[in-house]
């Protein structure tokens, strides 16, 4: 039966290495029968630049590179700096954020999720900050090793908010999910992005919508999104 797949928040590094052993596995056997793969944002635990060079980042682009069906990657909030060399590599398609796509007939919203937490607002004004073109080409431009110490900051200063941060505030806000739906003129949204796989059903303008969110990946959990002609289903690779 044709088969999308749909997943986010892997954040491969090497110190994952169970992690990593669950995506090499998923690409090289269920992808390679889906009609495309959808990446939505955090595949990595952070992308400091295409020149980094650690074995394990060139094993994952050579895996991703072996996939036969159709590859696309979204950013996400810890590889946003992902670029073309990286896509030239892996043999990707890099989609924008708010990508929509025909699902088997069903206009489909895909995002990678952070920009419906509109609550966090420190948040969302850091990411325009590191989004915007002048900020990442400064940032590129410094050594891998200077690139890797800021990297670690910024992770320590997010981990020490994140504990200080109340749960709903890092979660998207309806206003924000319904706002999205409604630019786009669809009534199926998947995302990531919030470690909170669900599938939801909403009204808009008195029909029916759906917010798929996908979950993160785990030693012990392996979260995808299957979809088919009929239905859409999340599936643990793990239980």
């Amino acid at each position: 039966m044709p088969e999308t797949l749909f997943i986010a928040d892997l954040h491969l590094e090497p110190k994952r290495p169970i992690t990593l052993h669950h995506f090499k596995e998923f690409l090289a056997n269920r992808v390679q029968q889906a009609d495309a793969l959808y990446i939505l944002g955090d595949l990595f635990e952070v992308w400091l630049g295409d020149d980094q060079d650690e074995p394990t980042y060139q094993a994952i682009q050579t895996a991703l590179h072996n996939v036969k069906c159709p590859l696309f990657i979204m950013h996400g909030n810890r590889d946003f700096l992902l670029g073309t060399d990286f896509a030239q590599t892996t043999g990707c398609q890099l989609i924008k954020d708010h990508h929509v796509i025909d699902l088997y007939g069903t206009p489909t919203l895909l995002m990678h999720g952070d920009t419906l937490c509109t609550q966090d607002v420190d948040y969302q004004a850091f990411r325009q900050q590191v989004r915007h073109p002048e900020w990442q080409k400064q940032f590129l431009a410094q050594p891998l090793a200077q690139r890797r110490i800021l990297a670690q900051q910024a992770r320590a200063q997010s981990q020490a908010k994140t504990q200080s941060t109340a749960e709903y505030i890092m979660d998207v806000t309806p206003e924000a999910v319904i706002s999205a739906l409604e630019t786009h003129g669809v009534h199926q949204l998947i995302h990531g992005h919030t470690h909170r796989p669900a599938q939801h059903q909403l009204t808009i303008n008195g029909q029916t919508a759906y917010r798929q969110v996908l979950g993160d990946w785990r030693d012990d959990s392996a979260i995808i999104l299957s979809c088919t002609p009929d239905s859409c289903e999340l599936i643990n690779l793990i239980s």
